[in-house]
């Protein structure tokens, strides 16, 4: 009897305790990954919902511009510019003083980097090739590219969370 008391008890986990401690590892992973897909798609609409904000305001700064005789305009032309790249160059003002000037008074810069489509797959394609472009002559239910940017979407065939296209955003 004093053999089967002086005899230390089994110290560590069972092999049952450690499957049921894997299984909840598991069970938390598997109800994790859904909720971090969901986020992450979040936040690229939100980049997407920003990107298109930063676009648009400059297209309508360009077309501000043109109204006010601070760009030059061709007879016939919309006022909006011919591509997307046009929006981050240094344009020479029309209203300068002096009009071959290379300071700052006499040129005109709308945007500083033209963002890219987050939903776009190829990171090697320029930023101004990862957006569906629509000219100012083409109608809203069937936007058609043109001689100018009058507007921009995103090329993803994708539904947004809400359920809407993203390319009609």
């Amino acid at each position: 009897m004093n053999a089967a008391r002086s005899r230390a008890p089994a110290r560590g986990f069972t092999l049952i305790e450690l499957l049921i401690t894997l299984a909840l590892v598991g069970l938390l992973a598997m109800t994790s990954l859904p909720l971090y897909q969901v986020t992450e798609r979040r936040l690229k609409e939100s980049e997407l919902r920003e990107a298109l904000r930063t676009i648009r305001s400059g297209l309508d700064a360009y077309k501000a511009a043109v109204d006010a005789g601070a760009l030059k305009k061709e007879a016939g032309q919309s006022g909006y510019p011919p591509t997307l790249e046009i929006l981050t160059e240094s344009l020479q003002r029309a209203d300068a003083a002096d009009p071959n000037g290379t300071d700052a008074a006499s040129r005109i810069q709308i945007l500083r980097r033209l963002p890219r489509d987050p939903f776009f797959a190829d990171p090697q394609v320029p930023a101004a090739q990862t957006w569906n472009l629509r000219g100012y002559a083409s109608r809203a239910d069937d936007p058609q590219p043109a001689a100018d940017v009058f507007d921009v979407s995103s090329k993803s065939t994708a539904t947004a969370l809400d359920g809407t296209p993203y390319a009609s955003w």
